[in-house]
């Protein structure tokens, strides 16, 4: 029996902390992604460091949303507005944070608490595995 792509997509959902790059979520956070492709110009850094609201104002396909989570350096949330992780890195290193201290962000733990949790093999295997069953 043929699986139509957009269900089995949808499955990966209900992993936490997983989100699979869509051409979904692509064609959603393609201003997002634009805005942190802009951050490769130096005169774009240092307008957004300036004024990031009145940076933001030369972005209007970003919505209210997209532009609050940029403001909020919610790489969560950017990420689940279709931000890709390697254009946020423009975000973050535009800001002096290396991948390290982003991402620690993302976890709700310290850097060194992130840091110690990779160089020991990462996160466990057990644990929250569906956010619909709850296991």
């Amino acid at each position: 029996m043929k699986q139509d792509i957009h269900e089995y997509l949808a499955e990966f959902d209900d992993i936490p902390g997983t989100r699979v790059y869509t051409t979904k979520r692509a064609r959603q956070g393609y201003w997002i992604n634009q805005f942190a492709m802009s951050l490769m110009k130096e005169e774009n850094r240092k307008a957004w460091l300036e004024n990031e609201e009145k940076y933001l104002e030369g972005w209007p396909k970003l919505t209210p949303e997209q532009k609050q989570a940029l403001l909020d350096r919610d790489y969560d949330k950017l990420l689940d507005l279709g931000g890709n992780i390697y254009f946020l890195a423009k975000v973050f290193s535009t800001d002096g944070k290396s991948n390290l201290q982003a991402v620690s962000t993302m976890t709700g733990m310290s850097v060194d608490e992130y840091r110690d949790m990779m160089l020991s093999g990462g996160r466990s295997p057990e644990g929250l595995r569906s956010k619909s069953k709850g296991y």
